[in-house]
């Protein structure tokens, strides 16, 4: 009778157009790992599925805070908040308990990881017959091996494939440095970030605009240092440019130093966080100076409100770029940075050409309903697997 029992909650579970049970679990709720969580929670909740997120309640701030209450009505699990360390962390066992705990309690059909952590949650949790999803939002594929940070991050990685029913991958660099650093997932699937409609906007620059805008999380990995040496270096050769730096972060005073160590004092401001959309209007060009990325969404977001920028060539940024994916930058080349620095301030126009051609490349191919779409037809094809 149990075996019977079981057979047909499966049955029920794998059935074409059931609403599902699905529980998203990340860490640090800010930037494009959020952004994306946010997205699919959302369009999932749309389609009449039970969704629910679980984050840590110590970062993200205000407006982690301001979003996750006006999302949480339409999200039938609701949004739990609790302490989750960066790194492995005594905390780690009562998050990873409470995890499970929500998992058995609303008896999930999904059970989604997002980033290292999240990802480890999902996958370490018990009691629950629900399918174990993990999207590594780049994380530990940043890592080295041979780095002491890295192996045992990588250790675990490998670990846990056997607990993974399904890898969902924001990028074809991705899944494949995976492969490569990993092992290759029994299922796993390329699904790319997604924008809404209404999103397709254009934004112009203010009239108090910078030359150019950096916006994104104030860390080295981001490139920071990078742009503010390219600047250093434009500024030696042609009359003097500025740069607004929109964002927070571990690295911002270290940044700050740099500023004063190079006297950019004059040409450099920070703004502290603001949403992207403001940020866009802060300056003529934007600047992506990234050491390592999956797929930002700060890259189609500016396509979207036809922004000019400079990218560097990491992750699965060509993915995005296509046809013109030979306009990105080497990433960690300041001498490089700044001559594409100033290639797209001489040529306004050609900048601008470039930022409508990828405004429609992103409209036409990096859709929100169609990742969302995308990521319920794996889970469908998992659990039927899983239940088979």
């Amino acid at each position: 009778m149990y075996h019977e029992l079981r057979k047909r909650s499966a049955d029920t579970a794998t059935a074409p157009g059931r609403a599902l049970k699905i529980l998203h679990v990340l860490r640090a709720p800010v930037g494009g790992l959020f952004r994306h969580v946010l997205d699919l929670a959302s369009g999932q909740a749309a389609r009449g599925h039970a969704v629910g997120i679980i984050a840590d309640s110590t970062t993200g701030g205000g407006r982690a805070d301001a979003v996750l209450a006006a999302l949480a009505p339409r999200l039938a699990l609701g949004v739990t908040r609790m302490p989750m360390s960066r790194h492995v962390d005594f905390s780690d066992v009562a998050a990873l308990t409470t995890v499970s705990r929500h998992a058995a309690d609303h008896d999930v059909d999904v059970l989604h990881g997002h980033g290292a952590k999240g990802g480890a949650y999902a996958r370490l949790a018990g009691r629950h017959r629900g399918i174990r999803v993990y999207t590594p939002h780049g994380g530990s594929l940043h890592y080295r091996w041979l780095s002491p940070v890295g192996f045992p991050y990588l250790v675990a990685e490998r670990a846990l494939m056997r607990r993974t029913d399904l890898m969902l991958f924001e990028s074809a660099y991705g899944r494949d440095t995976f492969r490569a650093k990993i092992a290759t997932p029994t299922r796993a699937r390329v699904v790319h970030n997604g924008l809404a409609a209404g999103e397709f906007a254009t934004i112009a620059p203010k009239p108090n605009a910078t030359d150019l805008v950096f916006i994104g999380e104030l860390r080295t990995l981001k490139g920071v240092d990078v742009l503010l040496d390219a600047i250093a270096l434009v500024r030696r050769e042609r009359d003097p440019v500025n740069a607004t730096i929109v964002g927070e972060g571990p690295d911002e005073a270290a940044f700050r130093a740099k500023v004063d160590a190079l006297e950019l004092g004059a040409a450099v401001r920070f703004t502290g966080a603001l949403p992207a959309a403001t940020g866009f209007g802060l300056g003529r060009l934007l600047v992506v100076p990234s050491r390592a990325e999956s797929l930002p969404y700060i890259v189609l977001e500016a396509a979207a409100a036809s922004v000019p920028m400079i990218v560097t060539d990491v992750g699965g940024i060509k993915e995005i770029f296509g046809p013109d994916a030979g306009s990105l930058v080497p990433p960690d080349d300041a001498p490089a940075l700044a001559r594409a620095i100033v290639a797209a301030l001489s040529e306004p126009a050609t900048a601008h050409a470039a930022a409508m051609r990828l405004r429609q490349r992103v409209e036409q191919h990096f859709s929100a309903d169609a990742m969302t779409d995308a990521v319920l037809a794996a889970y469908g094809e998992a659990l039927a697997a899983r239940h088979g």
